[in-house]
């Protein structure tokens, strides 16, 4: 068995190999001659800065030593945070979790580090250590205690926001796993978890679960603005930031409650939410963010109107709902709405996707979010935009186009592993199969083995 040398051997060698002296070694590295000879000489202690100096001026890896540095500098000495701290961010920053993982068993036998490892998991977090920041909430959760305290609900919280991405079942059972912690979270805070977990079940098409996060969003977000604005704390700010002003919570919970409603059916209550936030005349802030919010609610609510009437049957407001949409930037949710009630109602529209056929081209590759339960939303949008077109030109004989439209969505749908939607796309495909080109067959053939082989069922709507 092979003994390696250990950091201080190691640096002597190098010193021989290379002629070089202490002195002179020290003003390669920018290290004075004391601290370079007492880490020689083994009687001194080295940081990880010292280490990552001497490691350069070796033209080694950065992260050469570092395993040796964890069994000669960290396990075989007493615990110093201090010195422990630098050496877990640089793991951390140069990807080997292997070591952070090391260090952390360590600390974690004793549970007054459990505060300082938390601090590190947020700071890493806010840096984009997604992985990182995972592995040490999650250890700080396993550790916590106190199963009501804030800390932990913290910890679920981030695992939560790590997980969510593009697969449906991952999202789900992220936001099976964090529900239970939302309450323990500070209560501002909840605002935002809340609002979360209803993007989520969103995305999903859970809309008994959205209307239950939105509505629960609503009625602590009207307790948190009668908190700010009675005679006592006038004046006074919620404890945390939010990422929006407060009002914007109390009005986001109206809309995706109504959301939730016109998505099962029921237009009439769907109606009563929508003008819970189309009257904002209660909202006491004046400055310029929540003035641009104000404007987006009050357009939000012209737009929904219509939306409302429209899948309640009054056709009469779609060229009102056109001019609308029409200076909008982005209006593919929009357009899905005027597709849906095409196919609903059976009216023709060929005017209006001709009006917009740049946009709807636009729209087959491109996300318009910065976060993820966002983009996850748009992603089943998307997919639902090209079914509902597909359906709407087979419907009117259209086949070439209705087929590339539908080969569209199947593809996005098989992406998103959604299988409703996949077997709405092949109940689709299937009922219009006579009328399909051989190139279309075939790649439909080849979707659809893929999709098998994945171990999804297909079946028909």
């Amino acid at each position: 068995m092979e003994i390696t040398p250990t950091i201080q051997a190691e640096v002597q060698t190098y010193l021989k190999r290379k002629g070089l002296t202490m002195t002179e070694f020290g003003h390669t590295i920018d290290l004075n001659v004391g601290t370079v000879s007492g880490i020689v000489t083994g009687n001194r202690s080295m940081s990880v800065h010292q280490l990552d100096s001497i490691t350069a001026g070796m033209n080694l890896p950065p992260d050469y030593f570092y395993e040796r540095y964890i069994e000669e500098c960290i396990e075989e000495c007493p615990l110093n945070w201090k010195k422990i701290s630098p050496f877990l961010y640089r793991c951390i920053e140069l990807g080997r979790l292997d070591c952070l993982q090391r260090v952390v068993i360590l600390l974690l036998d004793n549970p007054n580090y459990l505060p300082s490892l938390f601090e590190v998991a947020e700071n890493v977090y806010q840096d984009g250590y997604n992985e990182a920041a995972a592995y040490l909430y999650k250890k700080v959760a396993e550790s916590e205690k106190q199963q009501h305290s804030e800390r932990l609900a913290i910890c679920q919280y981030r695992l939560f926001q790590i997980n969510v991405g593009q697969d449906r079942a991952v999202n789900l059972q992220a936001a099976i796993e964090f529900a239970p912690f939302v309450d323990r979270l500070d209560e501002i805070e909840q605002l935002d978890a809340l609002k979360d977990l209803a993007n989520v079940y969103r995305s999903l098409s859970m809309w008994d679960k959205v209307y239950e996060f939105a509505h629960q969003m609503g009625q602590l977000g009207q307790l948190q603005y009668h908190l700010v604005h009675n005679s006592k704390r006038k004046g006074a700010e919620p404890r945390k930031e939010l990422s929006r002003p407060l009002f914007v919570y109390i009005a986001y919970a109206e809309l995706m409650c109504a959301n939730a409603c016109d998505a099962k059916g029921d237009h009439e209550q769907a109606l009563e939410h929508l003008r819970g936030y189309s009257d904002l005349s209660w909202v006491k802030e004046n400055d310029p963010d929540t003035l641009h919010w104000l404007e987006k609610f009050e357009h939000w609510a012209k737009i929904n109107t219509c939306v409302n009437k429209l899948m309640s049957g009054d056709i009469s407001v779609l060229p009102d709902y056109v001019d609308h949409i029409s200076g909008e930037q982005h209006i593919f949710a929009e357009l899905l709405n005027v597709i849906e009630v095409a196919n609903r109602y059976n009216i023709d529209i060929d005017y209006i996707l001709q009006h917009f056929e740049p946009q709807i081209e636009s729209y087959r590759d491109q996300l318009y979010s910065s976060t993820l339960t966002e983009q996850q939303v748009i992603l089943e949008e998307n997919v639902r935009f090209w079914y509902k077109l597909a359906k709407y030109n087979l419907n009117k004989g259209k086949y070439s186009y209705g087929f590339k439209c539908l080969i569209d969505a199947f593809e996005k749908a098989v992406a998103l592993k959604h299988e409703l939607l996949i077997a709405n796309c092949v109940g689709l495909f299937e009922r219009f199969r006579a009328h399909a080109e051989h190139g279309i067959v075939a790649r439909y053939n080849m979707w659809e083995k893929n999709d098998r082989k994945d171990g999804f069922t297909i079946c028909s709507d």
